[in-house]
């Protein structure tokens, strides 16, 4: 086929040239060209020049965000608060082919790459002064509290829609593939009290409390004085309330307050329940290592965390890291158990529950598809949109084995190996 590089192709015709397999998706344009399957259950609609501009000149999912967040890209027959199977087309049937030159020019004509410029980020995108300032000093106090502060203090009441009831924001353990998200949140909370054998009396410290659903667990149930610590100023609020509605003021306290300022030591446990995905692979030896400082001899540490695959540490992505978590960093379940180790604590148990967390994702997904007028009185259009972005890719990303999701069970032992319970533990 002879190919005129001077003549214009139109943009719907310029995408579906540049797959493999052809779009598996309709797809119209704003220039009145579509392409792909006409009874396709997505309909993609890119509605202006601003939209292309995204996709064209940001990476990956970054120019799709951008795009879907700015609503200069739309996704018909999926709901903007679960579009898990729009999601499940895109990264499963797209597969980008590289054209023969003259037709690659002719493409690049016709989208107008040399008129393109970045248009600003949407407003969900822009990051506080301190990221562009402090770039050298990532996971400083500072730093670490901005970073919680623009994920975790968006409005509890959005919170509240998506997570339910346990308002707890990490992955749940399923008893059984068909039981309630409340049923496995619970479960989750009590399979780390049984690995950390809990008992009346004890004193327990959970990093990274959110919300307060292990410190109120823990105190209710296995009668155990807790002090857990966020910092997140909305989330501490939240739980200080929750914990006097419950009746819990005398064993249960939640502070706004960075682990790393903790005074108090010699607890029996220690709870780390989403925590390290924030702290930073380089900061595994000083974070581990407060950890082992503040247990008494003979005390437990449970370490649940999402984790990756391999064993090479990476950014959680330009998407999610713009988005969602800024300054967050993935690395494989070995490392970590290295890291533990290092610091002088026993590793006694590894656990994946990647599945557990696909299906706790999709909890949250139907959650905010069922609330999302309400949700939507909570946080802007595109906040709640990137929120069901992320929600869903993630799902699919658990589903894949891209992420995993490990508890890692330590004990401090005293000089001589002892550690005062069974070598293999029985929950």
């Amino acid at each position: 086929m002879t190919i005129d590089i001077g003549t214009r192709i139109s943009i719907a015709d310029a995408f579906d040239r540049l797959m493999k397999d052809g779009l598996p998706f309709r797809f119209t344009a704003y220039d009145g060209s579509s392409a792909g399957p006409e009874g396709a259950v997505i309909h993609m609609r890119l509605l202006n020049e601003r939209g292309l501009s995204y996709l064209m000149t940001a990476p990956g999912d970054l120019g799709f965000a951008r795009a879907y967040v700015a609503g200069d890209l739309e996704l018909d027959g999926a709901h903007p608060g679960n579009p898990y199977d729009a999601l499940v087309a895109l990264k499963s049937q797209l597969k980008v082919k590289m054209p023969a030159p003259a037709e690659m020019l002719q493409i690049i004509r016709s989208l107008g790459f040399g008129n393109l410029k970045p248009p600003p980020p949407p407003p969900e995108e822009h990051l506080p002064k301190w990221r562009r300032a402090l770039e050298g000093l990532r996971h400083s106090k500072g730093r670490d509290a901005a970073v919680i502060h623009h994920h975790y203090d968006v409005s509890n009441r959005f919170y509240e829609y998506v997570l339910g009831p346990s308002m707890t924001y990490t992955c749940a353990v399923f008893p059984e593939e068909a039981a309630t998200l409340e049923t496995a949140q619970f479960e989750k909370y009590d399979l780390v009290a049984r690995k950390l054998g809990l008992e009346p009396g004890q004193r327990l410290l959970d990093l990274g409390c959110g919300w307060g659903g292990m410190v109120r667990h823990a105190a209710r149930h296995y009668g155990v004085k807790v002090l857990g610590v966020t910092l997140s100023e909305q989330q501490a609020i939240w739980a200080q309330d929750a914990i006097k509605r419950e009746g819990l003021e005398d064993l249960a306290e939640v502070r706004f307050l960075d682990y790393r300022d903790v005074t108090e030591t010699d607890f029996d446990a220690i709870s780390s329940i989403g925590l390290t995905e924030h702290i930073g692979v380089r900061n595994y030896h000083s974070y581990f290592a407060f950890v082992d400082s503040h247990l008494k001899t003979g005390g437990r540490f449970l370490n649940h965390c999402i984790t990756r695959p391999d064993n090479r540490s990476m950014d959680t992505g330009h998407f999610i890291d713009r988005y969602v978590f800024p300054d967050g960093e993935l690395t494989g379940v070995g490392r970590i158990t290295t890291a533990i180790q290092d610091s002088g604590l026993e590793v006694r148990h590894v656990e994946n529950l990647r599945e557990h967390y696909a299906l706790t994702l999709a909890g949250w997904s139907r959650n905010l598809e069922k609330h999302w007028d309400e949700a939507r009185k909570e946080v802007s259009l595109g906040t709640a949109k990137v929120w069901g972005v992320y929600m869903a890719g993630s799902r699919l990303a658990f589903e894949r084995n891209e992420i995993e999701l490990h508890h890692v069970l330590a004990v401090k032992t005293d000089r001589d190996g002892e550690a005062g319970w069974p070598l293999r533990p029985t929950w």
